[in-house]
């Protein structure tokens, strides 16, 4: 099962003041990782990078290590369709325009779960079920 990644997911993975995340954050990437299920999109890799370097204060050379773990995933790039697309969804789901260019993406490349803390658990927008992992903790 193709699983998309919101930014959420890849910061857990460095966040060590919250260690049950990111135990759970880990395994996750590491299971789909090794799977060849995992999915993300080119936005998601540049919030990461942002929230890393301001948020986790990550050093970049350890950001560079993740950039080169995660840019194995299938990545989605954020095309002129593909905004046109999340700019619909937007407009008929009522969703933050930057959730609803994730949605498109997950859409997009196949996937059937988009895994995020930051959307309505159990909500199904085309074929993608939205999930959050850390509800069952």
């Amino acid at each position: 099962m193709r699983s998309f990644f919101d930014t959420n997911l890849l910061v857990y993975a460095d966040a060590a003041d919250e260690p049950v995340k990111q135990q759970r954050a880990v395994q996750l990437i590491k299971t789909h990782r090794a799977a060849g299920t995992a999915v993300l999109s080119t936005q998601v890799l540049q919030e990461f990078v942002n929230v890393a370097l301001r948020k986790l204060g990550l050093p970049p050379p350890l950001i560079q290590e993740r950039l080169n773990l995660y840019s194995r995933f299938d990545l989605v790039p954020a095309t002129p369709e593909l905004i046109e697309s999340a700019l619909a969804l937007h407009a008929l789901h009522g969703t933050s325009f930057y959730d609803a260019l994730v949605l498109q993406a997950a859409i997009a490349s196949g996937c059937s779960a988009l895994l995020t803390a930051d959307m309505q658990h159990g909500a199904v927008i085309g074929a993608v079920r939205i999930t959050n992992p850390f509800l069952e903790m």
